[in-house]
């Protein structure tokens, strides 16, 4: 198992370790003061432990290696369960959506508790130390289950502040700003399940990499002055990287030994320069 795979795995057991602390905590302080933003904000949690379980198994899937099934490797696990999460996404903003519209209408309350101030800010604490701790390891290691997992810590960070928030104006006999809070919330995490869920549809229909990284990748053909032309230019995504191929056309005098020199070494500069690509394979044809 890679050092990356090693430390996903970690990331997604600590996830579920603190996510699941999290669920009992505001489970029964939320039936002990009939608190239903702290019921609900359990069920959340609930939601995160599925969550959180889903990327280790995703990641645990997408370390095995090549085989003469699937001899590009499991990588695109990693994308199929973020799907999944972005679906779990979908469904929590939904009923958080409703949640907060009937309780618009409705005029809901909950009665003023130190114990709920107490399980918000313990929450808060335990939630952005998760966010920063799962950011850090998606942006070292480019992995879409854990900036999945680290923008849930962070929607669960703001959804938590505003829950403190409705518990301290609870005291003045105000509850609007709960719902509208509530709301709001509900329809930006529906925006974020839907980004994560495009860049998880593009991977697995084999979308190309961005314009920016295939200009990289012209640049240091563009340093070898023996290439006269290039075409058939491809790349697939391959787990969190790609494999790109292309056809060079060099002078037709050169011996095929230093025609294939010249491929070697841009491959060998593609792949060191740039962390996206994992594999480069050069067709030379003579011009």
């Amino acid at each position: 198992m890679s050092n990356r795979n090693r430390k996903i795995k970690k990331a997604s057991i600590i996830s579920i370790l603190g996510n699941f602390f999290l669920f009992w905590l505001k489970g029964i302080i939320g039936f002990l003061t009939n608190s239903q933003a702290m019921i609900a904000d359990a069920f959340n949690s609930l939601t995160d432990i599925l969550s959180s379980f889903m990327s280790y198994i995703g990641n645990h899937i997408a370390s095995i290696p090549s085989d003469d099934d699937h001899n590009l490797g499991h990588g695109k696990a990693e994308y199929i369960y973020s799907l999944f999460i972005s679906f779990m996404m979908f469904i929590l903003s939904i009923k958080i959506v409703a949640n907060a519209i009937s309780s618009f209408f409705n005029s809901q309350s909950f009665h003023f508790s130190y114990f709920l101030i107490i399980t918000c800010l313990i929450t808060i604490i335990v939630k952005l130390s998760l966010f920063f701790y799962n950011r850090r390891i998606a942006l070292s290691y480019n992995s879409i289950l854990m900036e999945a997992s680290y923008k849930d810590h962070r929607n669960d960070v703001i959804i938590t502040t505003f829950n403190l928030i409705a518990a301290i104006l609870s005291i003045y006999h105000f509850y609007l700003f709960d719902s509208i809070v509530g709301l709001g919330i509900g329809l930006w995490i529906f925006l974020t399940a839907l980004k994560i869920f495009k860049k998880s549809y593009d991977v697995l229909m084999d979308k190309s990499f961005s314009m920016e990284t295939k200009n990289k990748v012209l640049a240091i053909i563009e340093k070898h002055p023996e290439i006269k032309k290039i075409n058939h230019f491809n790349a697939t995504p391959v787990g969190y990287q790609y494999q790109i191929s292309f056809t060079i056309f060099v002078d037709g005098n050169l011996k095929t030994y230093e025609s294939h020199e010249i491929a070697n070494k841009i491959e060998k500069e593609i792949i060191k320069n740039i962390p996206e690509i994992y594999l480069a394979v050069i067709h030379i044809n003579p011009l």
